[in-house]
C-alpha cells in the first residue's frame, strides 16, 4: 500500500512541478492556512519537530506517531475581516500495522450582501470550503526513517459556486537519535481540481517544504529552520498597472544583495524554549512574510511570531500570535488532550 502510494505521488508530483504556482494563481488557497497555535508561532510552517504533538501532522504526515495514539486536538483562528477557521482531528495507532489520523479543516468567510448590477439588494449569500484530511504513517529502517501520507478530498461552495478536488500530501522524516537531529520532507497538494466553479480547471497550490530541527542536550532549547516553496527559487514579484505600482522585493539590488534576498523568502526560523514537560515557548520568524506585508514608514514586528502553551490536567492549551501587518495580526488557539487519560 506504501509503495503504491510512493508511486502515486512521484507522479503527481512531476505534473505540479511543470506548472508550479505563485500565491494566487491556483485554486483552494485555504489549504496553507495554519491552525496550530505552536506552529502559528514557530513563524507558520514546521514539517521536521519531532513531539507528540497531533497538530504537527497537519504539516508533514510522516510526523505521526504511536505517541499521538487516542490524541484529540482542536484549533480556532479569528482571522481578518470576520473571516475564521480551525481544524479538529483525532490520532489511532495498531501495532504492526501503522498509525491513522484523521482530520476536518474548515475556512468560513461569513456572510455577503447579494445585490443587483443597480446595487439593488437581493439577500444574503455564505462562503465556506472544508478539507477531510485522512493521514497514515509507519516507520522504517528501524523506525529512524518515517513515511506518511495525508490523503484529502475537499469540497468549496462559494454563493451558487462549487467545487470539489483531491489532494495528497507525501512526508517523510529521519530522526538521528544521537544528535537529537531530525529532518523533515513534504510534498504538499498534489492533486486536481475534480470539478471547478466555471468552465476552468484551475491547480492547485503545489508545495515542496523541508526542514532541520536540532535539540540540546543540556540547554532546554530546540532550533528549527524550515525551507518554504521550494518547487520555485524566485519568489519575488511585482504589480503594476495605471494606479498602482508595488514591488514585493528591494529594488537597485547587487548581485549578492538579491541573491540572499531570494534566498531568505524560502527560510522560516524558529526557537522552542522548553521549560519542563508542562510549559514551552515559541519565536518565530517568516522573512517572505515580512518583506511581502511590511510598510516601510512603520515596519514593526511584521513577520515576527511567538506564542506559548501549558499542560494543565488532562488537557495542553497553547496560543500563538503572528504579526501579518500593520493594521493587525492573528491569534491562534489550540487545545489537544489524550482521551485514554480520561478512563485509566
Amino acid at each position: 500500500m506504501m509503495r503504491g502510494f510512493i508511486i502515486t505521488a512521484v507522479l503527481l508530483a512531476a505534473l505540479q512541478l511543470a506548472q508550479a504556482q505563485k500565491g494566487g494563481e491556483s485554486t483552494y488557497s485555504f489549504l496553507g492556512l495554519t491552525n496550530s497555535a505552536k506552529v502559528a508561532a514557530m513563524g507558520g510552517e514546521v514539517v521536521s519537530l519531532l513531539d507528540d504533538d497531533i497538530n504537527l501532522v497537519f504539516h508533514n504526515p510522516a510526523l505521526l506517531s504511536p505517541g499521538m495514539h487516542n490524541n484529540l486536538s482542536l484549533n480556532y483562528v479569528n482571522y481578518f475581516a470576520g473571516v475564521n477557521f480551525g481544524y479538529a482531528s483525532y490520532a489511532y495507532s495498531l501495532e504492526n500495522v501503522g498509525n491513522f489520523a484523521a482530520g476536518m479543516h474548515y475556512v468560513n468567510y461569513g456572510t455577503f450582501d447579494r445585490t443587483d448590477e443597480m446595487g439593488e439588494q437581493q439577500g444574503t449569500f455564505r462562503a465556506s470550503e472544508y478539507a477531510l484530511n485522512l493521514f497514515y504513517s509507519r516507520h522504517v529502517l528501524d523506525s529512524a526513517l518515517t513515511v506518511g501520507v495525508n490523503l484529502k478530498p475537499i469540497f468549496s461552495s462559494l454563493e451558487q459556486y462549487t467545487s470539489f478536488g483531491l489532494a495528497m500530501d507525501l512526508g517523510l522524516s529521519y530522526h538521528f537519535e544521537k544528535s537529537l537531529t531530525t529532518v523533515g520532507l513534504v510534498l504538499k497538494n498534489m492533486g486536481a481540481q475534480l470539478s471547478s466553479y466555471t468552465s476552468t480547471r484551475e491547480s492547485l497550490p503545489f508545495e515542496i517544504q523541508a526542514g532541520v530541527s536540532q535539540g540540546l542536550a543540556h540547554a532546554p532549547f530546540r532550533f528549527t529552520v524550515t525551507f518554504q516553496h521550494l518547487e520555485r527559487w524566485d519568489l519575488s514579484y511585482s504589480v503594476q498597472d495605471d494606479e498602482l505600482s508595488f514591488s514585493g522585493s528591494e529594488e537597485a539590488k547587487s548581485g549578492f544583495d538579491s541573491f540572499a534576498d531570494k534566498l531568505m523568502r524560502h527560510v522560516i526560523l524558529s526557537t522552542e524554549f522548553l521549560i519542563g514537560k508542562n510549559f514551552h515557548v515559541e519565536v518565530g520568524y517568516n522573512y517572505k512574510r515580512r518583506k511581502e506585508m511590511v510598510v516601510s514608514s512603520r515596519p514593526g514586528m511584521v513577520g515576527f511570531s511567538a506564542g506559548f502553551g501549558f499542560r494543565v490536567s488532562k488537557f495542553h492549551f497553547s496560543f500563538g500570535r503572528a504579526s501579518y501587518h500593520l493594521a493587525g495580526g492573528t491569534s491562534h488557539f489550540s487545545l489537544t488532550t489524550n482521551l485514554s487519560e480520561f478512563y485509566r
